[in-house]
């Protein structure tokens, strides 16, 4: 092991809503209903990477911002992004309102299905980003594979659940979420070439690298390898893995990669 570079360890989680349908980012020769593969934060990063693999619809949900966290759950809040992987036919994915609503109309749908009429559902492809704030209302749908970088929170509140599961937090969900419609989707901005910013916020940035040769590692950052094999520093690498730089630049080095660099 490079004094440099660490593997981060791998957690996988089974789900209703999952699907065995998970190569090439998780090998699952048992077939299990792999919905997240979590990967071990490194110490003091306040970052949570993890795979999402959907079979079927994810419940509707809404997760609070820090303040409101701390308060009610002594957490951060969570805001998080996605970066599709993967996209069957027809597959979608939910970002805030499609018009302005007002809390009393979003109380009387909640726990109903006719909450989903209320969300602005998109058609989604792969390569493509969403960003999503913490108050922002939203949801997965089935037929998808995509990264998530998002706070290191687990605080979710769920407004609809498609009939699954009983415990609801709708008095919660009303005083966090944002009611208007957000922009959702972030275009990639190029910063050389073979290098984009996906997304930037106060918790993290997101750039994808698009290797064919050899690029620069910098301490700091954790390396998402979406596509390709290689070497990051003296470490072998395929798609799936997740590697941390702890101090001094390394090299990345493949014929075909495709790479997220993600930093606080």
């Amino acid at each position: 092991m490079s004094a440099a570079v660490t593997r981060l360890a791998t957690k996988a989680l089974e789900k209703l809503w999952g699907t065995a349908e998970t190569d090439p980012w998780f090998r699952n020769p048992e077939r299990k209903k792999i919905g997240e593969v979590w990967f071990e934060s490194p110490p003091d990063t306040p970052l949570l990477i993890k795979f999402l693999f959907t079979s079927e619809s994810l419940s509707i949900q809404v997760h609070p911002e820090d303040e409101y966290a701390r308060k009610h759950h002594e957490s951060r809040g969570k805001t998080e992004m996605w970066h599709i992987l993967r996209a069957e036919n027809g597959a979608k994915i939910a970002a805030g309102p499609r018009a302005e609503i007002t809390r009393a109309a979003l109380e009387n749908a909640a726990g109903k299905p006719e909450i989903v009429d209320l969300l602005n559902w998109i058609p989604v492809k792969a390569g493509d980003t969403y960003f999503i704030p913490a108050g922002t209302i939203h949801a997965l749908g089935g037929g998808l594979a995509l990264c998530e970088i998002q706070q290191l929170s687990d605080v979710t509140y769920r407004l609809y659940d498609y009939g699954r599961r009983p415990d609801l937090h709708i008095e919660h969900s009303l005083n966090v979420a944002h009611l208007k419609p957000c922009e959702g989707k972030r275009e990639p901005v190029e910063l050389e070439e073979g290098r984009h910013l996906l997304a930037e916020c106060d918790y993290f940035r997101t750039e994808k690298l698009t290797i064919s040769g050899n690029a620069t590692c910098r301490p700091g950052r954790i390396y998402v390898i979406l596509e390709g094999q290689g070497l990051i520093g003296d470490e072998p690498f395929q798609p799936g893995e997740a590697f941390a730089v702890q101090h001094g630049d390394c090299r990345i080095d493949s014929s075909d990669a495709s790479v997220l660099a993600v930093s606080v």
